[in-house]
């Protein structure tokens, strides 16, 4: 049997390279591939492989201090949904651009939003009228999948968020309890301080993020759509119960299959429905340089 698990932990690194030796060593020796990216405030990572050996890996990575407590999440799938492995040190664990403002500590990351766990986020849209989703994803994701009514930036990369955050048309919701939600809850960990440190004055973050969320409430709760992973699945979904969000780039048919496009020097996603799927799909932007050159 094998298994993906998804995971990060704030902490401080002393020696980010060493923990990069150790940590490919060991994820090379248990046959796992996927990725794994450490810096001076924590480890973030996602591996596939057999069920054994994914367990051994989390037993071996807690025994390192700044990774005690990692919490591990489970889903299906297996070490072909990613081409290799990948362990890197970066500046950040996820790029904001945003390094000089993160400040960890033995208990993780400083000055960020208040964690709530699922069912705490239900009961605060039972007791508020006035609460705020807002999607620390990439515009992309969003489209096949997000919370209800949530604010969606419209941003391309993580890094665009620093600039994001600075426009005045958020102004108007800063004095309201927003929620912040991404795929596994790290992207949120930053976010959340970002946003405080703009004014945003009651700020709150999905603890394990839509992943967690989606498995106490699947598509009966706030979610809805897909959810976008970054492997080969490109797209899971929480239920049979789950409705598709997006729109078809040709036909405007509601989809959540992403295609790459079929141009190699490009390889941007492509949202396209089944029955207009050709597998040599092209992105708009692609599209229209085809018909220009024409």
């Amino acid at each position: 049997m094998e298994k993906i698990i998804l995971y990060y932990k704030f902490g401080p690194v002393a020696d980010p390279e060493a923990v990069r030796l150790w940590q490919r060593t060991l994820a090379e020796s248990l046959n796992l591939k996927g990725r794994i990216i450490i810096s001076q405030h924590g480890i973030n990572g996602t591996l596939g492989g057999d069920l054994e050996a994914l367990k051994k890996y989390v037993k071996e990575t807690k025994t390192y201090p700044a990774f005690k407590g990692t919490e591990f999440k489970w889903s299906n799938g297996s070490n072909d949904h990613f081409p290799r492995l990948s362990v890197k040190v970066r500046d950040e664990i996820v790029t904001f651009g945003a390094a000089d403002e993160i400040v960890v500590d033995e208990t993780g990351i400083v000055g960020g939003g208040k964690h709530l766990k699922p069912e705490a986020v239900h009961k605060l849209l039972d007791e508020r009228d006035d609460v705020v989703f807002f999607d620390g994803r990439n515009a992309y994701e969003a489209a096949v999948g997000k919370f209800k009514g949530a604010v969606v930036p419209g941003v391309e990369h993580t890094r665009d968020f620093l600039t994001e955050l600075e426009d005045p048309k958020y102004d108007d919701i800063k004095d309201k309890p927003v929620v912040t939600y991404c795929t596994g809850g790290i992207r949120c960990e930053v976010l959340s301080v970002l946003m405080k440190n703009r004014g945003f004055t009651e700020v709150y973050q999905i603890d394990g993020g839509i992943v967690k969320y989606g498995k106490k409430y699947a598509d009966r709760g706030q979610w809805e759509g897909s959810l976008y992973v970054f492997d080969d699945r490109m797209g899971v979904k929480f239920s049979d119960e789950a409705v598709d969000i997006g729109d078809c780039s040709h036909c405007a048919a509601k989809t959540s299959n992403y295609e790459n496009c079929a141009n190699k020097a490009c390889n941007k996603l492509v949202l396209i429905c089944d029955d207009c799927k050709s597998g040599k799909e092209l992105c708009r932007s692609c599209e229209t340089a085809l018909s220009t050159a024409a």
